[in-house]
């Protein structure tokens, strides 16, 4: 492809991240958008610099456009993957990619009959320091992986949690992939969840995850939008990856601006930067150069299942096994 051209369905909080960094790379136009809301995509389309189209289908019918980012909510991502695909657009969806592994399997049938790329985004594992991990563990310099732990603590507000699904399904989903990239897949699975203050919003704002994992590492998996962590060295986002040999560290804390950036009180750069690494990757690796995604539609679908047994191990307290 020389000038590689994107389409946005969806134009939410997330878009600006990816219009970002479309607009940072050579060779790639943001051609244009369709959001639900006109009034709101026309903004957002001139705060980017591209046009807006009336439908979905409108845009998906533009022959000027080689890719899609479907940055819907979770429930529209099948429907809209699959238009997507016998529309003949690669596609980049976000993440949930989907509600159901019923759905991840009808994604998957469209992408193949269609012979387009799909990359769920996975954002946590295109960032360098994850990376850089994974390759260590590859490597053996780590030595054998004991322990894998993600946190999460940041307070959103009333209003941002009760439109978003619990915690098990809008963050335990990130801990999954991430997990799955450095940690293998899990054997076992217990988890606890806990709502504080139901009469705000019924889902569970904390959930704590424990797994054993298939090579016999520990992982634990917590998160929460119900606080946020002040004390030093505070759990804010924290992976750590323990082994014999070594360990490793990735923090939010790492870097941090005093501004409001969407759900967050302050940006915690490490956030939008991992976005913006994985739409620079579907676009340049993946679109220019045809390599396969470090994530995959069938990363998803082990996710689902993880997410899945996180709930049934609530609903039942017992340990599930995988």
């Amino acid at each position: 492809m020389d000038t590689i051209r994107i389409g946005l369905l969806g134009a939410g909080d997330v878009a600006d991240l990816h219009a970002e960094a479309v607009n940072s790379l050579p060779g790639v136009e943001l051609k244009g958008l369709w959001n639900r809301t006109p009034e709101k995509g026309a903004r957002k389309a001139a705060k980017y610099g591209c046009q807006t189209y009336n439908s979905d289908q409108e845009l998906l019918d533009d022959p000027e456009i080689d890719a899609v980012f479907i940055l819907t909510n979770m429930e529209t991502h099948c429907d809209y993957t699959i238009k997507a695909a016998k529309a003949g657009k690669h596609i980049l969806v976000e993440k949930p990619a989907a509600s159901s592994i019923e759905e991840l399997k009808d994604m998957q049938h469209a992408i193949g009959q269609a012979g387009v790329k799909c990359m769920p985004v996975h954002n946590y594992i295109y960032e360098a320091g994850i990376k850089r991990t994974q390759a260590m563990i590859q490597s053996g310099k780590l030595g054998d992986i004991t322990q894998f732990y993600m946190m999460y603590n940041i307070h959103h507000a009333d209003d941002i949690r009760a439109r978003y699904p619990g915690v098990i399904r809008q963050i335990l989903t990130h801990h999954s992939y991430t997990m799955l990239y450095l940690a293998g897949q899990p054997k076992t699975i217990s988890c606890l969840k806990h709502t504080v203050d139901d009469t705000l919003a019924p889902q569970e704002n904390v959930a704590m995850a424990n797994m054993q994992m298939e090579n016999g590492t520990l992982s634990h998996l917590c998160a929460s939008f119900a606080n946020d962590d002040h004390a030093g060295d505070p759990w804010t986002c924290m992976i750590k990856v323990i082994g014999t040999k070594g360990s490793t560290r990735y923090s939010y804390r790492d870097w941090v601006i005093n501004e409001r950036n969407g759900a967050h009180s302050q940006t915690y750069q490490c956030y939008p930067e991992t976005i913006k690494n994985a739409a620079t990757h579907f676009i340049n690796n993946v679109l220019r150069y045809g390599e396969e995604p470090l994530s995959s539609l069938e990363d998803a679908i082990t996710c689902q299942r993880i997410i899945e047994a996180c709930e049934l191990s609530v609903e039942k307290g017992v340990h599930v096994q995988f």
